[in-house]
């Protein structure tokens, strides 16, 4: 019962970080919305009828999957700055477990991405992409998913920081190239040998294809989908595990030693 209630308790400390940051919330919402709206419109316009598929609806998925892993993952450097000022370090020495402490972070900042990509479903339904509600349905246990190993994947990452700026550094060594990795923007059905293999250990590439699956699911651009669904939610499971425990290992080691 005391690590359930410390897992709410970080939990919703995040969410309503989130809320009374005007600034960040305004950029979260905006900016997705305003990249499936240009960026889809254009190659829509330009490249649409000769590629033979919806780019409006590629896009959503690419930057609803990208939203949901990308924001997660980062939002979990919001431990520096709870080890900055030794909040960490209470919560450490508090009596409950140490993967609680991890789990809260990860929930609370699932409940921030997830709170990012309700405006872009609105807003593509706006711009027509074809959502039933069946789909809908459908991407809320994906989008947990796709957060919580995003959450996992920050946490391991956020072993190899020091402080914000390189935090920085590292998160845009890290998820830009899985932009192109993953096929955010433009189908990766056809890439050389080398590439292919560098999809293949993309975390970024299973997030969204599942959600592009699950929108494409019954359309004729199904055929842009990589894997199966079932495929790729092991994958997904597979990396939630060991993401989680490297990772929540590494960063209690790395607290008890300071």
């Amino acid at each position: 019962m005391n690590d359930m209630n410390a897992v709410a308790a970080i939990a919703s400390r995040d969410l309503v970080k989130f809320i009374r940051d005007p600034g960040r919330l305004v950029a979260a919402l905006v900016f997705p919305a305003a990249m499936i709206f240009l960026l889809g419109g254009t190659l829509q316009l330009n490249l649409g009828k000769s590629a033979g598929f919806n780019f409006i609806a590629f896009t959503f998925t690419g930057f609803l999957g990208m939203t949901l892993f990308q924001s997660t993952a980062q939002g979990l450097t919001s431990l520096m700055d709870d080890r900055q000022n030794d909040f960490a370090q209470e919560l450490f020495v508090s009596p409950i477990s140490r993967y609680a402490i991890v789990f809260g972070k990860i929930l609370g900042e699932t409940a921030v991405a997830i709170a990012q990509v309700l405006p872009m479903v609105i807003f593509a339904l706006i711009l027509r992409v074809p959502l039933t509600a069946n789909h809908i349905a459908l991407l809320v246990p994906v989008a947990l998913l796709s957060c919580f190993v995003g959450g996992a994947f920050g946490l391991l990452l956020l072993n190899t920081m020091s402080d914000n700026r390189a935090a920085n550094q590292i998160f845009n060594f890290v998820f830009l190239p899985q932009y192109f990795l993953a096929g955010l923007i433009s189908p990766i059905n056809a890439l050389p040998w080398y590439l292919a293999i560098l999809s293949l250990i993309s975390p970024m590439r299973y997030v969204i294809d599942l959600a592009r699956g699950v929108v494409f699911n019954g359309s004729p651009d199904y055929r842009l989908v990589l894997e199966t669904p079932a495929t790729n939610i092991a994958v997904l499971f597979l990396m939630f595990a060991v993401f989680m425990i490297a990772g929540t290992t590494l960063f209690v080691r790395r607290e008890t030693n300071r």
